[in-house]
């Protein structure tokens, strides 16, 4: 009987100091599975300006396991997601971090669990922050907290992207392929069973970390328009609320007026009150840009990545872009029949 085959995905942005390591330390945990299933290693280059390419072609060269997609430039690590499932061909995939913040030891427990058939998949998450900034791991608390109180969807405090799927979650993922991708959201919302392990924060083994505190701002932002329009409705909320604090405070001063016979002064509150109303009213049209601006990109249909080179294993391009995995392959053989 045939081994069902298992689909590492590893996306890479400059990880020439790492890659050796990881693929030593994923190989090791591939023979430790080997009786139950068969592994490939599809790493995604997400437009390096190092030798990571380089060295994926060396790896693909003398172990016919490894397949790389290699990006026409840098497309963002949600780009990079998105084509590795997508050109994933295993029964299972899992996802990962070439950096070794995401330790391969934990793969072996994951596959046991999914081969269960208990759940669909298994999601690791951090229990602390060891080796982040204080003021980083402040504000990564905040917008789990945030995000689970405004959207339909809960994201698991310290949820990583290091997860196992089977391939119907996988396909059900692949389902959403939207331009704007905040994959957290994307895995809570299309639901099935997920168990979570919990596993302390580990430090990379080389190289420095390529998100910097603004490209964490953006992608919570992302991660919040994505999911919710509950900042529209503070919108609404917030121009009710003014509309009616300005007709009492029109009421107050007439009345006022009235009884003491004089016109109310104070040049500095009424520029104070210009400055703050000015100022919301800003910060509303820029919420309602936020939406906006991913409607207009969305409408563009534009790819959500381009590949320059690749070397993948039984891709099938379809109509719904490029996609690895069974599920096309049989769809095809049943349009030739």
């Amino acid at each position: 009987m045939e081994k069902p085959c298992l689909s590492v995905v590893v996306p890479c942005y400059n990880e020439e100091s790492v890659l050796g390591a990881f693929y030593e330390e994923i190989t090791k945990t591939a023979e430790s599975i080997r009786d139950k299933v068969e592994c490939e290693f599809l790493f995604v280059d997400d437009g390096s300006k190092d030798r990571t390419l380089e060295i994926l072609k060396e790896l693909a060269d003398r172990d016919e396991r490894v397949s790389y997609i290699s990006f026409s430039r840098n497309f963002g690590k949600e780009s990079g997601i998105y084509a590795g499932l997508s050109n994933a061909v295993g029964d299972y995939v899992v996802l990962m971090d070439a950096d070794l913040q995401h330790p391969p030891c934990y793969i072996p427990e994951m596959l046991d669990t999914i081969l269960s058939g208990e759940y669909d998949s298994v999601a690791m998450r951090r229990v602390d922050r060891e080796g982040e900034g204080k003021i980083r791991s402040f504000f990564s608390r905040m917008f789990y907290k945030f995000n689970k109180k405004i959207s339909g969807v809960d994201i698991v405090e310290g949820a990583t992207d290091y997860r196992m799927m089977t391939r119907q979650m996988v396909d059900a993922v692949l389902d959403m392929p939207e331009y704007n991708r905040f994959t957290k959201g994307i895995f809570a919302w299309v639901g099935f069973r997920t168990k979570w392990i919990g596993y302390h924060n580990v430090e990379r083994v080389a190289g420095e970390t390529k998100w910097s505190f603004s490209s964490l701002l953006s992608y919570s932002i992302n991660g919040i328009v994505s999911f919710s329009t509950v900042p529209l409705a503070m919108s609404s909320f917030l121009g009710v609320f003014f509309c009616i604090f300005s007709f009492v405070m029109m009421i107050w001063l007439i009345v006022k007026t009235l009884i003491f016979g004089n016109a109310v002064s104070g040049y500095p509150t009424i520029v104070t009150v210009i400055l703050f109303m000015s100022g919301l009213q800003l910060l509303m049209f820029g919420v309602l840009g936020q939406y906006i601006s991913r409607s207009y990109m969305e409408g563009k249909h534009r790819p959500i990545y381009i590949a320059r080179e690749k070397k993948v294993k039984r891709s099938v391009v379809g109509a719904e872009g490029e996609r690895g995995g069974k599920r096309f392959e049989a769809k095809k053989e049943t349009e030739e029949k």
